[in-house]
């Protein structure tokens, strides 16, 4: 059993979990102390390194995770074997479908990923008493879906340069969602095998985009895999 202590809201919460900076945004931060304290007793964090699978497509849901370090990568397959990244996903996102019996997308870890693993029992019954936690989920699922309906615009109607910048956008403003400096730099998650394929575009197309918005300024690489961006808004204005 986990050490419990007060915090300063005189709510007994595990130490642990006073220490997970994913906790307030995610989905705990809808728990009271108590609640917390109950389901941080089957709950077990897990580190995951990158390209390890998490879930695999109509495996059966045995426990959910909140994404606390790290990005997740969706895709499906299809029978002959082509991918289709679908989304991504960052800290701290829920991992895993409630009240499904099965999973809908494969799941990997893009990066090196830490999660908090929840059982699947534990979760849906708390969910099913916890109005503040059912709320949390179902404005995360519509945050999900309005990402996913905003992609389908860039996939659409974008031009090349307009994904590439989108695709950097998007991790730029997700890697650390708390942090509204105007400047940032992150390691790309993904291969760029695995841009070309969540953009649409070929590899050589995403590597020449990228090459322009370094030449113009609006990016800098540190090395293969690290991007600078000395200004955000100026990315923004490229993603048409």
């Amino acid at each position: 059993m986990q050490t419990v202590r007060k915090d300063i809201h005189n709510s007994e919460i595990p130490v642990l979990c006073q220490s997970c900076e994913a906790r307030h945004q995610g989905i705990c931060g809808a728990l009271s102390g108590e609640e917390l304290t109950a389901l941080a007793k089957s709950t077990r964090r897990v580190h995951k390194d990158a390209g390890e699978e998490l879930m695999a497509d109509a495996m059966p849901i045995a426990s959910y995770a909140s994404v606390l370090r790290g990005v997740i990568k969706l895709s499906k397959v299809l029978e002959d074997g082509r991918q289709q990244v679908v989304g991504l996903q960052f800290a701290p996102d829920l991992l895993g479908r409630p009240f499904a019996t099965e999973s809908r997308v494969t799941a990997e870890a893009a990066s090196d990923v830490d999660l908090c693993v929840i059982p699947k029992p534990a979760l849906e019954e708390l969910l099913s008493r916890s109005a503040p936690l059912e709320h949390r989920v179902m404005m995360q699922a519509l945050r999900e879906l309005d990402e996913a309906r905003d992609w389908m615009v860039t996939l659409g109607r974008k031009t090349a340069a307009e994904k590439v910048a989108s695709f950097l956008y998007l991790i730029a403003t997700h890697m650390d969602p708390t942090d509204d400096a105007p400047e940032t730099s992150f390691d790309l998650p993904l291969s760029r095998a695995d841009i070309s394929d969540f953009l649409g575009l070929t590899v050589e197309t995403v590597s020449r985009q990228i090459s322009r918005l370094k030449a113009d300024g609006v990016i800098g690489i540190v090395n293969f895999r690290q991007i600078s961006v000395p200004d955000l808004a100026r990315l923004r204005l490229r993603c048409g």
